[in-house]
């Protein structure tokens, strides 16, 4: 079972104490019918946290609650509290450009615009106070932390679906990294990629995990063992069991989190 899973066990430690993002009793449901079921759950500030579960656990909505993204559609119905830095996100003086600038998002498949490398990168400054003067540090220590620079400092110019998918998802990294969010969200990143592809996202979500929150959604148990500090695993909308991550895919607390993991159902 969890025994065959190459688990990470020297991971840093993470500092607990420093709030990150959480919900408390986090209700949501959609025309009517219950997708989660009171999820109270923190991420913390230098380290990773996984959310592993079955299609329809709830995992990607838990994702897009944490920066607003059900707010255009009036089916959605959300209950409880979304806190970033013990603030409240869902407070009516927290623009939702702000906070999306605060808590970034990578999405399963690359959406890059159809733009220029460059302009990919400097799309979301524009629409910020910031002045150009830093832009170009900001761009390249982006581009450093998703480890795209070296690919990419030459070709700045070309259109960014010029890019192999791997790197479009780098881009996108890098792109959301331009912003110095606070938080990263990251629904399935790796779903459509190499491995090569995939160990270099893992190794920049390990470099950048020192300061900032991150929440990583992934179907793929393998690598939410390898990768996160902490993993919580959802099922039917309700979160069964958190734990660190050693412990949840070695010795699980739950018979549904053991069964998940071992294949069992799922």
């Amino acid at each position: 079972m969890a025994a065959k899973l190459e688990v990470a066990a020297n991971h840093q430690s993470y500092t607990r104490s420093i709030p990150g993002i959480r919900t408390e009793g986090l209700r949501v449901s959609y025309a009517g019918q219950a997708v989660l079921k009171g999820i109270t759950l923190e991420a913390h500030q230098g380290e990773i946290l996984s959310i592993i579960g079955p299609a329809g656990a709830g995992k990607t909505t838990y994702l897009r609650c944490l920066n607003r993204m059900l707010d255009l559609d009036p089916d959605w119905k959300i209950s409880g509290s979304v806190l970033l830095h013990d603030q409240p996100v869902y407070a009516r003086e927290i623009p939702v450009a702000t906070l999306r600038r605060k808590v970034g998002m990578v999405f399963s498949v690359p959406i890059t615009l159809p733009m220029s490398i460059y302009e990919n990168l400097t799309f979301g400054m524009t629409m910020t106070r910031n002045g150009r003067n830093d832009r170009a540090a900001k761009i390249e220590r982006a581009l450093r932390q998703a480890y795209l620079w070296d690919e990419v400092k030459d070709r700045m110019q070309e259109p960014a679906g010029n890019l192999s998918g791997g790197q479009q998802q780098r881009l996108c990294l890098a792109r959301a990294l331009t912003l110095e969010p606070a938080v990263l969200l990251l629904d399935e990143p790796c779903s459509g990629l190499d491995p090569i592809s995939t160990r270099r996202i893992e190794e920049a979500l390990q470099q950048l995990k020192d300061s900032l929150t991150i929440v990583l959604v992934t179907n793929n148990v393998k690598q939410a063992a390898r990768a996160s500090d902490r993993t919580a695993f959802f099922l039917f909308g309700e979160l069964i069991e958190v734990q660190d991550t050693e412990i949840l895919f070695t010795t699980p607390g739950k018979k549904e989190t053991a069964d998940y993991i071992s294949g069992r159902f799922g």
